[in-house]
């Protein structure tokens, strides 16, 4: 009994350290809040976390993903800078407005948010649909957008952008309208694995299981793939406002991350002729789902360059 007794004293002892040791590391790991605001009369959905003295970090999701996609991201982001992820006009929580899906209008909202919740220089980073507006973004508030990252997409509008815009891969860039959302509902998921296999480089390494699981539930609801679909109705909108923007080439820095099997160099060297101060990076063997295919590396790469601002 009393080598018992000693043993589960030593026991308690070593479940307390480990108890200890766990409460530090998640005490020491940055929270993730989830918020609402309504601006220019949109309700606004958004991911926050950080106190950092670093320059705000503002992270755009894209089509077929949400403000969750930045979840592994935002921790690593958030030791030194404060971070927000909103969910576009239409996409994940936010609220489904009757118009103003061109970029333009979009970025407007997200900079109405930013100042909203107390900031002005902000650090944007955009993926997708969300390159468009992190673009837009920083096109109209020049003077505000420290750094510009621009991930797996393209410029509507700017430099040599018709072979990507017609090509017949992008087929969905036309497709919106009543029948189309009659196809699709009740087939969101196949719709959408659609773009999570065929714009990966190997759909086993593209978005997980759960998350499809949890954006195909969001897309189902009503309204959400509509909304959708105006993100793309918009294009010949963006082309014009694009055009006008690319007059006036960027200043601030530039990082473009594209995959090797999905855009690769176009959208770096189109970026270029819209900016002055452009770093492309090509990640080796990945399609367009970068946060999925190649987490470690375009994380690194995206941390690398948003911390850089702040030497």
């Amino acid at each position: 009994m009393k080598s018992l007794g000693l043993w589960l004293r030593r026991a308690g002892a070593a479940l307390a350290f480990l108890l200890v040791f766990q409460a530090q590391s998640y005490a020491a790991a940055p929270v993730v809040t989830e918020h609402s605001l309504t601006v220019n009369g949109i309700g606004l959905h958004y991911l926050e976390a950080g106190a950092g003295n670093g320059t705000p970090i503002v992270l755009l999701a894209g089509y077929g993903e949400t403000s969750h996609m930045w979840l592994p991201l935002i921790p690593k982001l958030a030791v030194n800078h404060v971070v927000i992820a909103p969910d576009l006009p239409g996409a994940g929580a936010s609220d489904i407005p009757a118009g103003g899906y061109d970029k333009k209008t979009m970025a407007q909202d997200i900079h109405a948010l930013v100042k909203a919740l107390g900031y002005r220089d902000v650090e944007v980073v955009g993926h997708d649909i969300g390159l468009m507006v992190a673009y837009a973004y920083a096109a109209q508030y020049r003077d505000e957008t420290r750094r510009l990252v621009l991930m797996e997409s393209f410029l509507p509008g700017v430099g040599n952008w018709q072979p990507y815009y017609y090509s017949p891969a992008k087929w969905h860039f036309a497709f919106y309208g009543e029948t189309p959302l009659k196809l699709v509902q009740g087939r969101e998921r196949i719709y959408l694995d659609h773009f999570w296999n065929d714009f990966a480089a190997n759909p086993e390494h593209s978005v997980s299981e759960v998350d499809r699981a949890l954006y195909t539930s969001i897309y189902a609801q009503p309204g959400r793939m509509r909304a959708g679909f105006e993100w793309f109705h918009a294009f010949p909108q963006d082309i014009q406002d694009f055009q006008q923007f690319a007059r006036t080439p960027l200043q601030m820095p530039v990082l473009v991350l594209t995959g090797q099997k999905a855009a690769g160099d176009f959208t770096i060297d189109q970026v270029r002729g819209a900016a002055v101060n452009v770093q492309g990076e090509v990640i080796e063997g990945v399609g367009h789902w970068l946060m999925s295919e190649a987490p470690d590396r375009t994380m690194g790469a995206l941390v690398t360059f948003l911390d850089a601002g702040e030497s």
